[in-house]
Parts: structure tokens; C-alpha cells; sequence
């Protein structure tokens, strides 16, 4: 496995990877911290019952819940194209390595890039919030909640789109279902009663740590964690399924 993370790696830095998911994590940032420019905005800075760090972490879970999925599809197409292009199923399998085993490799290294990245991309979403002027205490846990819980979804996330990438040939099947999971993610948000039946994507609505009730108010919500737990169990235990009975066969 060491031996295909490696390879994956070196296959990273000739596609870029890198550079990709910057750019997608200061997008994210910039478009989350837009709202805090407006001079209607900026007049809650100093009132605590206006919660502007609710606020602002509102925006960044909508920004999040639509570019994630895209991000994902990308990574796991570009990750994933090259194999069948060059044929790199049957030279990795030449080298020891399962189709199943590749892809495991494949989400294990992209995961290793895109878990930091969230992490980074709440710093800067934080860090905005703190230049444009926001006075009052910031409520660490439901930012670090939340952020935990982002990760582990996109991850999840990836892992279906790295199987989808490795069994579909077209990769312009899984950047579309991408786009589609984008705006099932933002639906899931704005009609929070679906998302237990839009799995995964409904996971970017049950993570949200902030909640908007019927007079425009902005709150901090607990999220139903032992079913986003069993959402992410599910995921991970197909993809380990499947990626098992592909280590079993040659492509």
C-alpha cells in the first residue's frame, strides 16, 4: 500500500493537484466572506444578538455545500482518468497493484491533500471574518464541529466518486453527477427535511452547525451525529466492498 501511495504522489505533482484544490479553497473562502462588505452586514459587527459568526459560518455552509461535490468529482475524475487513458489498470496491475488496491491508494492520497485544505479553508473564512471587523467572541466549537464534519463528508464523497471514476470510463459521467450533487447539496440545505433521503449529499445539510427559523434569525443547531455517523459507515463500507472484490480481479 506504501508502495502505491507513493505513486499516487508522484502522480499528483504531474497533475497539479495541489494548485487545483488552493485555488478551490480561496474561491470558497472569498465567495463565504463576500457578505461581509455589505453595509448591512458590517452594522451587526458589534451586536452579539445579531450572531455575525453565525451568520458568516452560514454563508460559508451554503459556499461549501456547493462546491464540494464538484471539488470532488474533479479530484477523483483527473485522479482516475489517467488510468484509463494510458492503460494504467493493467501496467499497475503488472506491478503488483489491484484495481482495488489503486483505488483505495487513490483516496487515500487525495484525502491527505483535501483534509488539510478544509481546515485551511475555515482558517481564512475565520481570518476574513476577523480583518472585515467582527467584535464579538467567536463560539470556537460549532466552527470546529462543523469543520471536522466538512472533512469527513468530502472524504466520503471522494470515495464515491473514485469508484464511479474507476468503473465509468467517461469521466464526463462523474464531473456531471458532480454538478448534480452540487445542487442536491444546496436543495438539501434550503429544504433541511430531505436530506436524510439524499445520502451523501444530504450529509452537507445534516453537518450544519447554524440554522435560520422562520424570522430570519441565524442560531447555532446541533447536528444529528450518530446518523451522519451512519451515513459515513455506510460509504466507507461500500467502498470498501467494492474496491476488495477489485483487488480479487484484473481489470
Amino acid at each position: 500500500m506504501s508502495r502505491a501511495l507513493r505513486l499516487e504522489f508522484r502522480k499528483m505533482r504531474r497533475l497539479r493537484t495541489l494548485p487545483v484544490v488552493l485555488a478551490m479553497v480561496v474561491a470558497v473562502a472569498a465567495l463565504s466572506s463576500a457578505s461581509l462588505f455589505a453595509s448591512s452586514t458590517r452594522a451587526t459587527f458589534d451586536d452579539p444578538a445579531a450572531h455575525p459568526w453565525a451568520e458568516l459560518l452560514l454563508h460559508y455552509t451554503l459556499v461549501a455545500a456547493m462546491t464540494s461535490p464538484i471539488l470532488a468529482a474533479v479530484l477523483a475524475s483527473r485522479q482516475t482518468d489517467i488510468e484509463h487513458a494510458g492503460g494504467g489498470w493493467t501496467l499497475a496491475s503488472t506491478a503488483g497493484f489491484a484495481p482495488g488496491t489503486l483505488c483505495r491508494a487513490k483516496l487515500a492520497a487525495l484525502g491527505a491533500v483535501l483534509l488539510p485544505a478544509v481546515g485551511l479553508q475555515t482558517v481564512l473564512v475565520v481570518g476574513a471574518g476577523a480583518l472585515a471587523g467582527i467584535r464579538v467572541p467567536i463560539e470556537a466549537g460549532p466552527w470546529i464541529g462543523y469543520t471536522l464534519l466538512l472533512g469527513l463528508v468530502d472524504v466520503a464523497l471522494l470515495a464515491a466518486h473514485v469508484w464511479l471514476a474507476a468503473t465509468v470510463e467517461n469521466q464526463l459521467v462523474g464531473v456531471g453527477v458532480g454538478l448534480l450533487g452540487a445542487f442536491l447539496a444546496l436543495f438539501a440545505l434550503l429544504v433541511p427535511g430531505v436530506a436524510y433521503w439524499l445520502p451523501p449529499w444530504g450529509g452537507y445539510a445534516l453537518i450544519s452547525h447554524v440554522a435560520q427559523t422562520g424570522g430570519g434569525e441565524v442560531g447555532y443547531v446541533t447536528p444529528p451525529h450518530p446518523w451522519i455517523g451512519g451515513v459515513l459507515a455506510l460509504v466507507g463500507a461500500a467502498f470498501a466492498l467494492s474496491t476488495r472484490r477489485r483487488a480479487r480481479t484484473e481489470r
